[in-house]
């Protein structure tokens, strides 16, 4: 499966459309997520012992990758963490990465959400001030009446601006402390801001979006810069593991979204580095030269045999070319090599699947239940078990697959739709017939509901048929 065959872009797994809010920032409009196992392991490996550090549970950290080339990072309800691509690519070091992601961090810790912060604070001042014009004009100044009236937004956003500074400022400090009790430098953190220091005398219009929803000044960079630097592990640099890290996240990235052509001049021959010649290979892959690529990542497998993505690469090359049959064995390679990746396992399932051999189907759905098990709100992964049941005509568990890849999508009515017709196949008091029940009642029906529908089936239901009892 290719990484842009669903929606806009995959690097394996799935993709799913979100809308995203920023924290202290306006809404974002809705944008695709990419899934990389690749890319996300690296970024929790790096991440989690600042997120341990800041008294955070980091597998209750959700990081998603949003394909966007704005600069933008964002922080929501939920532990959710996302990162734009655009951002990741204007990275300059991995500690340049790993410091927004521990400011992004702080604000979770603190809990800073957009609807908890700058429009409370800046509806306030601007309702009072409403108030005392229409109370001057009342008294007979209909001239200053009006002053304030006119001035109501200007300083409601004043109060907006410093809420958010005051919100961004705390999640300098706990982002911060956390690095160095991490044994990170801050430094990072200072430099991207420093980076993009002009930011603060742009226009909203002209702003990249992160600076629109953390606003920069001088003194905030120089209080940032003062505390880190007294920090003892402030000139702490990258490992050159790290290093290698980072740039192969960014070649990943570059190959996967820009035109294969541009790739190949970012990335020229003449660059014998891993990143650049991962980078050629992903571009001749989708340039359609599959043996160029293949033989490419046969290469990556002589030197690194033990590694899962090369592995997988592999098996997605031969999957995109219509060779399902040949991918299979390096999809199972990369799950035997990283058993608690879902990602590989669905790409594994996927392959199994489309060889259309009934005898594969067993293990395509071993595969599957396996990844939502350790994943259960993968969209793609329930869709690929509904086919794989309907084709053992297993019809009850299709639609119970149906009903949980609705449920994960958030697509409530057609959620309760097919969990009451798998309930309807499926053996009362079995497993799969309790969990098609918990989806109708966790989508918001009640009892009454579900008695009233076998009431109305019951009604309409042919001579000599008898209705499932509900």
């Amino acid at each position: 499966m290719s990484w842009l065959s669903q929606i806009v872009v995959r690097l394996s797994g799935i993709v799913a459309v979100v809308g995203l809010v920023l924290a202290t920032a306006t809404p974002a409009s809705a944008q695709s997520l990419i899934r990389d196992t690749e890319i996300e392991g690296i970024i929790h490996e790096w991440s989690d012992p600042v997120f341990t550090a800041m008294g955070l549970e980091p597998s209750e950290i959700e990081i998603l990758l949003v394909n966007d080339s704005e600069l933008n990072a964002f922080a929501t309800r939920g532990r959710i963490l996302g990162l734009n691509t655009g951002l990741i690519l204007k990275t300059r070091s991995a500690n340049e990465l790993l410091g927004v992601i521990a400011h992004e961090g702080g604000h979770i810790k603190n809990r800073h959400t957009l609807r908890d912060g700058a429009q409370g604070a800046g509806m306030q001042p601007m309702l009072m001030t409403m108030a005392l014009g229409a109370l001057a004009i009342a008294a007979g100044a209909p001239d200053a009446g009006a002053v304030l009236l006119g001035n109501s937004q200007y300083f409601g956003t004043l109060s907006a601006l410093r809420y958010m500074s005051h919100q961004e400022g705390e999640a300098d400090n706990t982002a911060a402390r956390a690095l160095e009790n991490a044994g990170e430098s801050g430094r990072g953190l200072v430099n991207f801001f420093e980076n993009f220091r002009s930011q603060e005398v742009f226009s909203d219009a002209r702003r990249y979006p992160y600076f629109r929803g953390h606003p920069l000044s001088a003194a905030r960079i120089e209080n940032l810069r003062r505390f880190v630097g007294e920090q003892p592990s402030y000139s702490r640099t990258d490992s050159p593991g790290r290093v290698a890290q980072h740039a192969l996240v960014l070649a990943k990235i570059r190959a996967f979204l820009d035109a294969p052509n541009q790739t190949l001049r970012d990335y020229p021959e003449s660059d014998t580095s891993l990143p650049a010649r991962y980078a050629r290979a992903i571009a001749w892959y989708r340039d359609g030269q599959t043996d160029r690529a293949l033989a490419a990542v046969d290469v990556f497998l002589t030197e690194q045999p033990d590694n899962p993505y090369f592995w997988e690469l592999k098996g997605q090359i031969l999957f995109e070319e219509g060779r399902p049959g040949e991918a299979i064995g390096a999809h199972q390679r990369s799950v035997e090599l990283k058993p608690d990746a879902p990602l590989l396992r669905i790409n594994l399932a996927h392959a199994l699947i489309e060889t259309q051999d009934l005898a594969k189907l067993d293990e395509a759905v071993v595969q599957l239940r396996r990844a939502t098990a350790l994943e259960d709100d993968n969209s793609l992964a329930w869709r690929l078990l509904s086919q794989a049941y309907a084709s053992q005509n297993k019809e009850g568990e299709a639609r119970l697959a149906s009903a949980e890849m609705y449920f994960a999508l958030g697509a409530e009515r057609q959620a309760t739709q097919f969990a009451l017709r798998a309930r309807d196949m499926l053996q009362p008091g079995t497993t799969e017939w309790t969990r098609a029940m918990d989806i109708v009642f966790a989508s918001g029906a009640t009892q009454d509901d579900v008695d009233d529908l076998d009431r109305r089936n019951s009604r309409r239901a042919p001579v000599g048929v008898i209705p499932t009892a509900g």
